[in-house]
């Protein structure tokens, strides 16, 4: 593919932030190229894809408008569908609550995207290396050559560590905890509940994290731990930890006993919130490049489909002449600004607790099904987070 020398837009990442922003931005008229270093979308994949159905999503964001691409996922993209989430203490004590949710084929999921914003006439470059960002220009070399292009506006959608984000000074303040990792593997041959998503606590396995079982359908599944690296133990990684999970965890173990590992999963998670400013004058940053995700649970993908959109959007309309670029910080946080914001409070509430198994299995046992499931959509009742400060002493 030969690029233009100039676009109005350029997205950099065709991950579910970037190929919603593309395809939003080229469907009112914006010439829109489309950059991403893989070459092959959604290969290797750096997501458990856990996604709620339509109306939870509405739930978890409930000022956002959607985008499009939400109100009916392809059955391709799909492996499974599951209806209870489920909590493991580090007793072993349970507790779930009832929740549609897809676990989707992110390899079909992530092209199923960058199809649809193909089909709005956006251009794509994949296999394509972002080697610098001048202004609103970028170098480029990869499976295409070496070029230079231009635009009018670039859009970050390249994930927690942006090229287009620093070069722009669009980045969070340093924090260790603000920070996770994903390691994951998916696994065959195992017999696990098919209905549930399993997630497990405990400081042993996954110290200030959780560890997940995601039923793919049949005899497969993902399975992983989401921690993060600061309170590893010495010379522990966290493959050790999942490692650890799938063989010597008291009630996860036999479920995976026999289990093949087919695929190893990893990759960053934004757990820290979004960045003070998300805009310049010039440039916007979405998905996690902007912190659009749910600290409790790590789920990411409608958030960062909510940022793009409002991204695309917002960059056509600067480019009419109807809005400053900067609108797009107050846009994206009045639809969900609150729920991720509030999702990092929770967040450090359960750090401190997540410390103690004890403190941890008492706090799953207090909390109601129903609260719980607020909880993972990021949102605080008031009984929770009383019970929370009670017996967390050195948060307010």
């Amino acid at each position: 593919m030969m690029p233009e020398e100039l676009y109005d837009i350029i997205v950099v990442g065709a991950g579910p932030a970037g190929s919603t922003a593309a395809a939003y931005a080229a469907q009112v008229g914006a010439s829109v190229l489309l950059i991403e270093k893989k070459k092959d979308l959604g290969v290797p994949l750096q997501c458990g894809g856990f996604l709620p159905h339509l109306d939870t999503l509405q739930e978890l964001v409930p000022n956002a408008q959607l985008p499009y691409m939400l109100e009916e996922i392809p059955a391709e993209c799909i492996h499974t569908t599951s209806s209870v989430q489920r909590f493991i203490a580090p007793n072993g004590y349970s507790k779930e609550f009832e929740v549609d949710a897809d676990a989707i084929d992110r390899r079909r999921f992530d092209k199923y995207l960058a199809k649809e914003a193909g089909r709005c006439g956006v251009d794509m470059m994949v296999g394509t290396n972002i080697l610098e960002v001048n202004g609103t220009s970028v170098n480029v070399d990869g499976v295409f050559g070496a070029h230079t292009i231009g635009a009018k506006v670039l859009i970050g959608a390249d994930g927690p560590n942006s090229i287009v984000g620093r070069a722009k000074g669009l980045v969070r303040d340093p924090d260790p905890m603000g920070t996770g990792t994903a390691f994951e593997y998916e696994i065959s041959g195992v017999d696990i509940d098919r209905e549930a998503v399993e997630m497990y606590f405990g400081k042993d396995y996954v110290p200030g994290g959780y560890a997940w079982i995601i039923s793919q359908g049949g005899d497969t599944a993902n399975i992983g731990v989401g921690i993060r690296e600061v309170l590893f133990r010495n010379g522990l990684s966290a493959r050790d930890y999942l490692e650890r999970f799938m063989y010597e965890h008291p009630i996860a173990s036999p479920k995976l006993a026999g289990a093949s590992i087919v695929s190893v999963v990893s990759g960053l998670v934004p757990v820290g919130g979004a960045p003070k400013v998300t805009a310049t004058k010039d440039a916007l940053v979405a998905g996690d490049a902007a912190g659009h995700i749910i600290a409790t649970n790590g789920g990411g993908i409608s958030t960062a489909m909510v940022g793009g959109k409002i991204a695309g959007q917002t960059a056509a309309e600067f480019l009419d002449g109807k809005c400053a670029l900067q609108d797009y910080d107050e846009r994206w946080r009045r639809e969900m600004g609150l729920e991720i914001k509030t999702a990092v409070y929770v967040r450090k509430l359960m750090d401190n607790l997540m410390r103690s198994d004890s403190m941890m299995s008492t706090a799953i046992r207090m909390i109601a099904p129903e609260q719980m499931k607020a909880l993972q959509c990021g949102q605080l009742p008031d009984a929770v987070r009383k019970g929370l400060i009670k017996m967390n002493f050195g948060i307010k």
